[in-house]
């Protein structure tokens, strides 16, 4: 299930979401010039920049809390580790993200956002902490926008396509049923991950799960607006 659009209409242009849209594709396009000159100063700036465990874990142990490698639980958030990863990361972005930079205003989702992609870090480091394996990508940030929609616009129509074997359908379904399906398989193909070691790298399920369950508690603080009225939905 692919979600490709919401019915779910913004009063204002998403300064933020498209400014964290733009800011994504430089880097990407950054890193493609890197690879393309050589491998290794790819290498060398994912490591710079990207979350590192085994770094991170060595820093603080030493108490370098402020050091550089505490700054790359934003930075990471910028980096991606290919056309897919970052195409469905900016897809998700944009159709979810809108809606809660509205909600939330832009400020306060700027902060919410990166936030979230430093505790899905975070998340993703607690169950590895001594891999050497960078991790990158705006998923956990984009994890958390998925948890607060979950619970600020559960009724929402998300027109997802569907897989039926061989066959798709375009349908419009609530967003419950995309984000819950969605979580759900994070948890499966996380826990399935558990004790697997793989050296190429590989998908940071526990970062997702750490993302979404943090905004949707964020969402559950907001899902009442002011004087107890229901939030829109």
């Amino acid at each position: 299930m692919i979600p490709l659009r919401d019915a779910n209409p913004t009063r204002r242009t998403p300064v933020v979401t498209l400014a964290l849209i733009l800011a994504c594709c430089l880097v990407f396009g950054y890193e493609l010039v890197l690879g393309a000159s050589a491998d290794a100063d790819l290498d060398a700036f994912v490591r710079s920049w990207g979350i590192v465990p085994a770094e991170l874990t060595g820093a603080w142990s030493r108490g370098g809390f402020l050091s550089a490698e505490s700054a790359t639980l934003i930075s990471h958030q910028f980096l991606h580790g290919g056309w897919l990863h970052i195409l469905g990361n900016l897809l998700y972005l944009w159709i979810f993200g809108n809606n809660i930079e509205d909600r939330l205003g832009r400020g306060r989702f700027l902060a919410f956002y990166l936030a979230g992609g430093a505790v899905a870090g975070l998340a993703q480091v607690a169950i590895a902490p001594t891999s050497g394996i960078p991790l990158v990508g705006a998923s956990g940030a984009i994890a958390a926008t998925l948890g607060a929609y979950l619970l600020l616009f559960p009724r929402a129509r998300v027109t997802s396509l569907v897989f039926l074997g061989f066959f798709y359908q375009l349908i419009a379904v609530p967003a419950v049923v995309v984000l819950a399906f969605w979580f759900v398989l994070q948890l499966i193909d996380g826990l399935a991950s558990l004790g697997v070691t793989d050296a190429s790298g590989g998908v940071a399920f526990f970062a997702h799960i750490g993302g979404f369950v943090l905004g949707a508690a964020v969402g559950l603080l907001l899902r009442r607006g002011p004087h107890g009225s229901p939030g829109r939905t």
